[in-house]
């Protein structure tokens, strides 16, 4: 069953951080059975607070997505992320 993360760009705290970020997560996804299906593409806030942005990939399970979650790779690369905004992240099983 696929899976789908979701990050949830709220608020940009260190743009050079995000650059470094961007430049580096590519290469974490080579290899992997993913599928980018929006990245942060213009969105309409429906209900809560207005976000920055949005990226929605596409993973063939949730432990696909979980195993390139956690590796050793994203996970180096992620601290940028985490310096650089505030997200918020979750896998969603599809139907």
């Amino acid at each position: 069953m696929p899976a789908y993360i979701v990050f949830i760009r709220e608020k940009t705290l260190d743009q050079s951080e995000l650059a470094a970020y961007w430049s580096k997560a590519p290469a974490t996804l080579e290899g992997r059975p993913i599928k980018i299906l929006a990245a942060y593409g213009q969105h309409v806030t429906l209900e809560g607070p207005e976000v920055e942005g949005v990226v929605l990939a596409e993973f063939p399970s949730t432990e696909e997505a979980r195993a390139w979650y956690d590796s050793p790779a994203y996970r180096e690369v992620a601290e940028h992320r985490f310096r650089g905004a505030v997200y918020r992240g979750l896998i969603v099983e599809g139907v």
